[in-house]
């Protein structure tokens, strides 16, 4: 194989593992304000995660089967946008701490910095403690699972690089014997 069609390769494998941390962060955020919706809906916390939506509008539909719809479509591009920080940044991480502390820096910035964004979020001072609790579990959860998905798959294209490179220097070395 020329060195030309292994970098041709090598890039053709990068780009399978941004589309899969694309993938993994839209299939992260959308499970993520799922299980904040259901949180909300058995009063485990006080705000739906609606308020990225009702934050800046008050169109009744979307405290319809459309606002819930588009509000996990919404938290998952932008969900999108955080895998491919992971990914720029911690994907060569291989403990699962990095992707719990990932989670939880999210819910700090959301809940501390983005709060003045977002009229309908409470004031952390604001919230009940089931409120605090709970969506910051499931920010871990969510850092957790896009962190170890990412950081897993990088290393998965780690190895088969590396059982490649083992097995083109076998074949380099074959020797043939009349």
């Amino acid at each position: 194989m020329s060195s030309n069609e292994h970098g041709q390769n090598q890039r053709e494998n990068q780009s399978v593992l941004v589309f899969n941390a694309l993938i993994i962060g839209f299939v992260g955020g959308a499970a993520a304000s799922f299980a904040g919706m259901i949180a909300h809906y058995v009063n485990f916390m006080d705000f739906s995660p609606r308020f990225i939506l009702t934050s800046w509008s008050n169109m009744s539909w979307i405290e319809h089967w459309l606002g819930v719809v588009m509000t996990i479509i919404v938290f998952g591009i932008l969900s999108m946008v955080i895998a491919l920080i992971y990914y720029g940044f911690f994907k060569r991480m291989k403990s699962i701490l990095t992707g719990i502390i990932f989670g939880a820096v999210c819910w700090a910035l959301l809940i501390f910095v983005l709060k003045p964004m977002f009229s309908d979020l409470p004031a952390f001072s604001k919230m009940s403690s089931n409120t605090i609790i709970t969506s910051a579990c499931i920010f871990i959860l969510y850092g957790l699972f896009v962190g170890y998905s990412i950081s897993y798959d990088h290393q998965e294209y780690i190895r088969e690089k590396n059982n490649a490179q083992k097995q083109q220097e076998g074949e380099g070395n074959l020797v043939v014997k009349k």
